[in-house]
């Protein structure tokens, strides 16, 4: 005899892979909106940090070359920050353990794994970093980057600046399955 238990946990694990399959398909149309190899239609376009926040770009590696220069997929601005000695050992949200002085960062929806160059317009310095971590945590703020790359762009002593992220590469696959 089935309980009546049964057949809501039934109910339930249905509903989720229904949801699933939803946000896979939005995502899918948020890809060909968002990514120009995609999408030739959006090949000019350059992204603005709503775009930036609303959703993973996409989970196919991708990059350009234009002239022999690297060709960013996506270009907005944001508020940065870094992080640094409290943080420092900790493990991150792909699995690794943070060290201040790597070239990587912390993104709120950007895949794992994905390559971004960080350029401070005020003194045109930059850095490319990859998304291991999630976050920053503070409202206002799209990306924290180690204390060395906050060091190299040259804001370090003030603690935040306001940056040009160039996205370069988005991963094949999520970097949670690149663990197992």
């Amino acid at each position: 005899m089935v309980k009546f238990a049964d057949f809501r946990e039934v109910n339930h694990k249905m509903r989720t892979r229904i949801f699933v399959v939803l946000e896979t398909m939005f995502l899918g149309l948020g890809v060909l909106t968002l990514v120009p190899s995609a999408n030739p239609a959006a090949g000019g376009r350059v992204s603005s940090p709503l775009q930036s926040t609303s959703a993973p770009l996409a989970n196919s590696t991708q990059s350009y070359k234009l002239n022999g220069q690297q060709h960013p997929l996506a270009v907005w601005e944001c508020m940065t920050s870094w992080y640094g000695e409290d943080f420092d050992g900790q493990p991150t949200a792909d699995g690794e353990t943070y060290d201040m002085y790597a070239p990587t960062a912390a993104h709120p929806t950007l895949p794992l794994g994905s390559i971004v160059r960080v350029v401070n317009p005020r003194n045109h310095r930059s850095e490319v970093v990859r998304i291991n971590d999630r976050g920053p945590y503070i409202q206002g703020r799209e990306l924290d980057v180690s204390y060395a790359v906050a060091r190299k762009l040259g804001f370090e002593e003030r603690g935040t600046a306001k940056v040009r992220l160039e996205l370069l590469e988005v991963p094949s696959r999520p970097a949670s399955e690149h663990h197992n």
